[in-house]
């Protein structure tokens, strides 16, 4: 009688302690199920409870520290209404964005991912690179969490970038993809090119403009500017400035309002395999012909050779100087000039162009000046 009277009570003992561990193990379910992902992902699994890969808790990882520091901008102007992204550079208020997201605005909405809602005022705007600071002065500093900068110097095609913006008014969304290109130079909204700009096949599409291009350790290294499309919207190739000369616009922009950049004086394209079979150099010889030298410009001064142009605008370039280098560093053509001058140079520094000249090398200073008046 013993026996069976212990064994139906252990039995009510294993019943209540799989009633407990089965509510502890719903209770944790319950729980998991209403994390929000942030949270999820520093579990290492999602809100199903389903562990993520290595590369998914990288992507999480980027999105749960970098959101904060992002913004979605709405613009109002006299004629219209647009949108872009942002982001947060200082405890100081400083967001920088594009240009042309917040060109002509009469009045300018940030908004934060944690819902709080400003305005900002413009503190400067440069066409040249098309980006802009504009500062919100209501948040306290403990609600701003500043990007860290990485150096788009280092980026090399293939690696994977991460972009973060507002495609379509759809706030905080995030693409990946790859560096596509580097060293390319896209149209600003001035007579001269923007150089050493990031090429990228992550997602970039309206309302992206300003946002981060940021590399997998959540570092910003570009800011996402324009897409190639015919129909604006992503195909696959899109455009940011690289964040190396973001700094220095940035910088000057909240120091001094405007941004001056260094101006030599010339026209020039790439150097082409009819002109090296042309002038008897080597066909892995890289550079810049100069076809054209500005009057009274640096490059006149420092008496820098043009091609001669010909009738039927065909060009006669025994005499032109091509430009291999900069200081030393190797040209690959007249993009890698651009990208040079604008992120390593200003006004008044002088450089060496190291030049072929009649097919000999020649080091040729050139004293840069600031770029003329629109």
């Amino acid at each position: 009688m013993f026996v069976p009277r212990l064994n139906r009570v252990a039995g009510v003992l294993m019943a209540l302690i799989l009633l407990v561990a089965g509510f502890a193990l719903g209770a944790s379910v319950i729980s998991l199920t209403a994390t929000d992902a942030a949270q999820a992902a520093q579990l290492n699994v999602n809100t199903q409870g389903v562990p993520l890969s290595d590369i998914e808790r990288t992507y999480a990882d980027v999105y749960n520290r970098v959101s904060p520091s992002v913004v979605a901008i709405s613009v109002l102007s006299r004629t219209s209404a647009g949108s872009g992204s942002g982001f947060v550079i200082d405890k100081d208020g400083h967001i920088v964005t594009n240009f042309h997201v917040v060109d002509g605005a009469t009045a300018i909405e940030v908004n934060f991912l944690d819902g709080t809602i400003t305005r900002a005022e413009i503190v400067g705007t440069d066409l040249n690179s098309d980006l802009a600071v504009i500062r919100v002065s209501d948040v306290p500093a403990d609600r701003l969490f500043p990007v860290t900068f990485g150096s788009s110097d280092e980026l090399v095609p293939g690696q994977q970038v991460l972009a973060i913006g507002s495609p379509f008014s759809q706030r905080w969304t995030m693409t990946a993809g790859i560096v596509s290109a580097l060293d390319r130079a896209i149209s600003g909204f001035t007579q001269f090119q923007i150089g050493g700009v990031i090429q990228t096949d992550a997602p970039i599409n309206p309302g992206n403009s300003g946002g981060p291009l940021l590399n997998l350790n959540g570092e910003v290294v570009g800011v996402n500017s324009q897409i190639s499309s015919e129909t604006r919207s992503n195909s696959g190739i899109g455009f940011a400035v690289p964040s190396d000369l973001t700094r220095r616009v940035a910088a000057e922009l909240i120091e001094t309002g405007t941004v001056n950049y260094s101006y030599i004086g010339i026209q020039g394209r790439d150097l082409r395999l009819t002109d090296a079979e042309a002038l008897g150099l080597a066909n892995n010889v890289r550079g810049v012909v100069v076809t054209a030298v500005f009057r009274d410009g640096p490059a006149a001064a420092a008496d820098l050779r043009p091609a001669t142009l010909l009738q039927n605008n065909r060009e006669d370039i025994s005499a032109a100087d091509i430009i291999v280098g900069i200081n030393g560093e190797h040209l690959l053509g007249f993009d890698t000039l651009i990208s040079y001058l604008a992120k390593y140079t200003v006004p008044g520094d002088t450089i060496t162009l190291n030049v072929l000249r009649g097919g000999q090398p020649v080091d040729v200073p050139v004293t840069l000046a600031p770029r003329p008046a629109q």
